[in-house]
């Protein structure tokens, strides 16, 4: 989903598709994918006295405003946290997809009205949120129990202000690895050890194409090296530090010379054929999934989620987990806590307990949201993690080291707009006879129309 832009958790990535992330069926759908999107409040049927403290007959209601699939619920979090609270009840409020839900919280937080306890911001978005509403969020880094040394370095900075104010904690990062089938990798005459694997592309994404040239070589009949330009070109501009904005904020896409090579690059898989004709997270794409129309895919934790949710019976245990050419991350949400909801004090407590590394390391182990606590990597639910779609890779210490690897990239107020851009209305035309030049012009366009606005 993550986000998770996921195309997310999760479109985005902070890439350009929205944020999913369930394990299962991952956020993924929630952000880009096409459906009615509506918002819907689960509380469980508890009534609130609107008590701060909890006193009286009633319960205190802490409500979530969340997009797409978080997985806090699914995960059993706010049953374990009303156990260890009983004067607290959790309710969510959710809008499926990221597009719809953001819009309205910067009108709710612009007039500090209709505001839940604690509000989602997806990794696509919190660059905006900090730089122009961080006055309307608690600073989080003084809540009790939050610890910035828990966190990964680069996921605490996202959402902290120049002047050291925190606006959200953060729930979950998209470390980004390469998910291969191994049966037609070994039908194609490619190594299949995940060691191996890795090294034919190590430290290039130049060498990444080489290997899809190897693999178009002896392709079994029907099959691309990867799924989606899309994708291609996400994972590729996700392990850049910078991207579409410089760090004193100005936008620098169309001049930054990874911009370019990244889109070149995959342009060019484009018109060799090493890539499938889809768009990420449609129907068409999902049948190829199904049918198992491609050997790789630019995989984040919450995307082995998609693919099993995606995947025929018998694809489980053919798909193992290689390193990424550079590492690099796609989704992410955070948390944060809006000085006008009615509850500031338990949300905070709440949030805090929330995203502290224990349920971080639940949440990954039943959702496969990985944790952007670090200290959560030594967790049993970490280190000892599988999937049924890799058998025994060990996933979480290959997501780890792609977590703690990841450069501390600077994300600008409209990277999903950017994103989406270069990849719906830009590399995907050449799978459809475009040029490379045709492609980036028409991108382009798109873009800067759409900035203007």
């Amino acid at each position: 989903m993550r986000g998770r832009t996921l195309p997310h958790s999760r479109q985005g990535s902070s890439g350009g598709t929205p944020t999913v992330r369930k394990a299962v069926v991952i956020m993924a759908v929630a952000t880009l994918g096409a459906g009615l999107l509506a918002g819907c409040a689960d509380d469980g049927g508890d009534d609130d006295s609107g008590s701060s403290s909890g006193g009286g007959k009633g319960k205190t209601t802490i409500t979530m405003g969340l997009f797409g699939t978080q997985g806090f619920k699914e995960a059993g979090l706010y049953t374990e946290y009303e156990k260890l609270h009983p004067e607290i009840k959790i309710a969510e409020n959710v809008i499926e997809r990221n597009e719809n839900y953001y819009p309205a919280l910067l009108n709710h937080l612009t007039t500090s009205s209709g505001l839940q306890d604690i509000q989602a911001i997806e990794v696509g978005n919190i660059a905006e949120v900090v730089s122009t509403q961080a006055g309307k969020f608690e600073d989080l880094s003084k809540a009790p129990g939050v610890k910035k040394s828990d966190y990964l370095d680069w996921k605490w900075a996202q959402a902290t202000t120049k002047d050291g104010q925190t606006i959200g904690l953060g729930t979950d990062v998209g470390p980004m690895a390469i998910c291969y089938r191994k049966d037609l990798f070994e039908q194609a005459g490619l190594p299949t050890d995940r060691a191996e694997v890795s090294k034919l592309w190590a430290g290039d994404w130049n060498k990444f194409i080489d290997a899809g040239e190897q693999y178009k070589a002896k392709a079994p009949k029907g099959t691309t090296f990867m799924d989606s330009p899309g994708g291609l070109l996400n994972a590729i501009l996700s392990s850049e530090k910078e991207k579409f904005y410089d760090a004193s904020g100005e936008v620098i896409y169309k001049t930054n010379p990874a911009i370019k090579a990244g889109f070149d690059l995959t342009a060019k898989a484009a018109e060799e054929g090493l890539v499938g004709a889809q768009t990420q997270f449609q129907p068409a794409w999902d049948t190829t999934i199904a049918n198992s129309k491609f050997a790789a895919v630019a995989c984040p934790p919450w995307m082995l989620g998609y693919i099993k949710g995606k995947s025929q019976p018998d694809a489980a245990g053919k798909w193992d987990v290689a390193t990424a050419p550079k590492s690099g991350n796609w989704g992410g949400t955070f948390l944060g806590v809006p000085k006008s909801g009615k509850h500031v004090k338990e949300a905070q407590a709440f949030a805090a307990w929330l995203t502290a590394p224990a349920q971080q390391a639940k949440l990954f182990s039943v959702q496969g949201s990985f944790p952007s606590a670090q200290t959560a990597y030594t967790l049993p639910e970490v280190t000892g993690a599988k999937n049924d779609m890799t058998g025994d890779a060990p996933i979480g210490e290959i997501f780890a080291e792609a977590a703690k690897s990841s450069p501390v990239q600077v994300i600008g107020p409209k990277d999903q707009i950017i994103q989406q851009g270069l990849t719906d209305n830009g590399v995907i035309l050449v799978t459809k006879g475009k040029s490379a030049k045709e492609a980036w012009d028409t991108a382009t366009k798109t873009i800067d129309n759409n900035l203007e606005k």
